[in-house]
């Protein structure tokens, strides 16, 4: 049996949708933002998908350490809707739709909904790591577009 639920979060940038949606479609960058990755691979897009990759994470479960593997795809990739869906045996899906929208004074709004799917016994322990993970990763977001972002120094 499967057990589902959904989190959402909100990040304000000073940059431009564009820049926003490259680096967070851009998954060999989400190492310097998701804080249990330890590795990104790129691999030739899969049926449906405008990019795939492989992914290793670094999880803790009490004193153990373990690493893991899953496969993530972008499925949709424009300025204003990214929509990526990972998946990791067993059954276990994570589902990212983030939408992104000019604001004043060049910002950007980007709001994430992650909905993550997992057999019952594993999904409190799957969901718990997913929502502190990408809710780091949002503390961590604002600051690396604004960074990304700023004009080199005039020399």
């Amino acid at each position: 049996m499967l057990t589902s639920d959904t989190f959402s979060y909100t990040v304000q940038a000073r940059c431009s949708p564009a820049h926003a949606a490259a680096m967070l479609s851009d998954l060999t960058r989400q190492g310097e933002l998701h804080p249990l990755i330890v590795r990104v691979r790129r691999l030739p897009p899969r049926p449906g998908a405008q990019a795939s990759y492989t992914i290793n994470d670094r999880l803790a479960a009490g004193p153990l350490h373990f690493k893991t593997t899953y496969h993530a795809d972008v499925l949709i990739n424009e300025d204003d809707e990214i929509v990526m869906v990972a998946r990791q045996w067993p059954a276990t899906t994570v589902r990212n739709q983030t939408r992104l929208r000019p604001e004043p004074d060049g910002l950007v709004r980007i709001d994430v909904e992650i909905t993550l799917t997992a057999p019952t016994p594993l999904f409190r322990y799957a969901f718990r790591q997913a929502r502190a993970a990408h809710l780091a990763l949002a503390t961590r977001l604002g600051p690396a577009l604004e960074r990304a972002s700023d004009p080199p120094p005039v020399a």
